[in-house]
């Protein structure tokens, strides 16, 4: 389903620079000592910081830049240290870390407690100063703004503690003998603390957008947006109320705050998980997920923020899962352009188009053998890094420690068109898999057109048209809407999308028992469909809708194996 490209690789990128590095300083022809390489967070820029044991047993902290591929030395403990948190300011000259109490056995740290943050001057290494030492867990983040001044002399940077509130610290710099960059004034840098928000259960951060999305709760659950500006002032450009479930969160959570090696949250103990997406077309999604173990489902929400709507899907996944899948009931969420990937590894893969909310039909969803994302480790190694500028997903896998970008594969979405699946299920239980396919590759990946001609040499093939809808009617919508669309990004709202409002979709519905439901238009416009994994294709239907004669509901013909009700 996915066409990946490696990006990084820690080995080979890495740990044989730091080997070959290591053996010169011990004078050896080849370093056979154990490096212990981890990553530990990816800065704006895309330099990735990592650590390692030295052949001292000493913890170092180096950065790999991925515009020049070289790696730098940052800093190096005068011992063996756990670090749990890390991040470098944009200009180099500071380091913030957070050390995690040891729990292997070494020595331990002075003072004790359970994490101490430092704030450490490496231009050149100089001074080190200690912003907290708290016995819970603490985030570092440096704000990477573009500024047009050519010398900056001063840096911001965010403290996010598992107490439940952001601070912000100012950190004012100064020059000495025309290079070395030290703090101004140290001792009084806790004066210059702002609070950014309190009581938080769960927090994200968006290095691209320089934005933080909080999760509050007091009568109801709000999510905050936290825009920073280049002029170092912030301010909320967004609440917005979620329904979740009492107590969603055992701790506070964060997201895309580096990666905690030493901090290991058990997999019962994530009752929600929760993801925000935005896109530079203008689209927002919030997506979070909430397993049923006893019940043996998962169910999840897409809010569609840019639409003012949500959709919330059931996915019964049977009885006969082992115990190790059950642990791991969290799908992945990875943005691809306009479309969410919702992925559970050998159950399903659902790709919804936020674009057309009301057009499930356009949604693709492979469950059984169809599901293949292309992943070569577990789904629960793996972590999606989002750009909001870049129309690919990145996904890391933190055991090999490989970064691979990843597309939406167009080979896999003609094979989809292609294949004849009459032996397995109904036709018309197929079509919907082709017309979502199709719109798929006409609408989002249509400016290609080599792959124009491989679809207009499928539709020779078959020229009669399929049972559910007219495929020479959708290529004609569906590449003028494409074409319309790079005009104006308004004019969605009132072009024809597809050709599924034809009537002859009603004959292609009776070979499944209809059932028609209304919707009252004034209520609450959130969907659950409740499917079984083991049906192939796109098993909630909803390829009819028109206006009862009253003019108050909203008609929806979809098969009995799919429920559809309001939340």
């Amino acid at each position: 389903m996915l066409k990946l490209k490696q990006k990084f690789d820690l080995h080979s990128d890495v740990v044989s620079d730091i080997l070959r590095k290591e053996a010169s300083v011990c004078r050896v022809k080849e370093y056979s000592g154990t490096v212990d390489t981890q990553i530990l967070n990816i800065e704006r820029d895309g330099g990735i910081l990592y650590s390692w044991k030295g052949a001292t047993g000493t913890t170092r902290i180096g950065k790999y830049d991925s515009n020049t591929k070289q790696n730098k030395l940052l800093y190096s403990f005068d011992k063996q240290v756990c670090v749990s948190s890390c991040s470098l300011n944009k200009e180099e000259t500071l380091l913030a870390v957070s050390l995690a109490q040891n729990t292997r056995g070494e020595e331990r740290l002075s003072p004790i407690s359970k994490c101490l943050t430092l704030l450490i001057e490496i231009h050149p290494i100089n001074n080190t100063k200690v912003l907290k030492a708290v016995d819970c867990r603490v985030k570092v983040q440096f704000l990477h703004q573009e500024t047009d001044r050519r010398s900056v002399l001063e840096s911001h940077l965010l403290l996010l503690t598992e107490d439940g509130y952001v601070d912000l610290y100012h950190v004012l710099l100064t020059k000495q003998e025309g290079y070395r960059v030290v703090m101004a004034n140290p001792e009084r840098l806790p004066k210059t603390v702002e609070r950014i928000v309190e009581d938080l259960s769960w927090v994200q951060w968006d290095g691209h957008t320089q934005r933080l999305y909080c999760l509050t709760h007091k009568d109801k659950f709000l999510l905050r947006c936290v825009q920073f500006y280049p002029s170092h002032s912030c301010e909320t450009v967004m609440e917005l109320p979620l329904e979740l479930p009492a107590n969603p969160f055992c701790t506070v959570k964060f997201v895309n705050l580096g990666f905690d090696h030493y901090h290991t949250e058990k997999p019962e103990q994530e009752l929600v998980r929760m993801k925000v997406f935005t896109n530079r077309i203008g689209s927002m999604c919030v997506c979070y997920s909430q397993p049923l173990k006893d019940k043996q489902e998962l169910i999840y929400t897409v809010v569609l923020v840019h639409k003012d709507c949500s959709k919330t899907f059931r996915v019964s996944l049977g009885s006969d899962q082992s115990q190790q899948k059950a642990t791991q009931l969290h799908p992945l969420f990875i943005p691809m352009g306009y479309y969410i990937l919702v992925y559970l590894q050998d159950y399903f893969l659902h790709c919804i188009n936020t674009r057309q909310q009301e057009m499930l039909c356009h949604s693709l969803f492979l469950s059984g053998h169809d599901v293949d994302l292309g992943l070569q480790c577990r789904s629960a190694n793996v972590t999606v890094l989002h750009a909001e500028e870049e129309s690919c997903g990145n996904l890391l896998d933190l055991a090999s420690g490989r970064i691979h970008s990843a597309e939406l594969s167009p080979a896999y979405l003609l094979q989809i068109l292609r294949s004849d699946t009459s032996a397995r299920c109904p036709s018309g239980k197929a079509d919907p898999q082709r017309l979502a396919a199709l719109h798929c590759l006409l609408v989002y990946m249509g400016n290609d057109p080599n792959l124009e001609l491989k679809i207009i040499e499928w539709l020779c093939d078959n020229v009669n048209a399929l049972e559910s809808f007219d495929q020479i009617q959708e290529f004609i919508l569906a590449s003028l809407y494409r074409i319309s669309y790079e005009k104006s990004l308004s004019l969605d709202k009132v072009l024809p999308y597809s050709s599924v409002f034809d009537k002859k979709v009603q004959h292609t519905l009776m070979h499944y028992r209809q059932l028609c439901v209304c919707i009252d238009m004034n209520a609450k416009r959130t969907h659950t469909h409740t499917h079984t994994c083991t049906h192939f294709g796109l098993v909630f239907l909803c390829s009819r809708r028109y206006r009862c004669v009253c003019r108050r509901s909203l008609v929806c013909y979809v098969p009995l194996s799919c429920t559809l009700r309001l939340c």
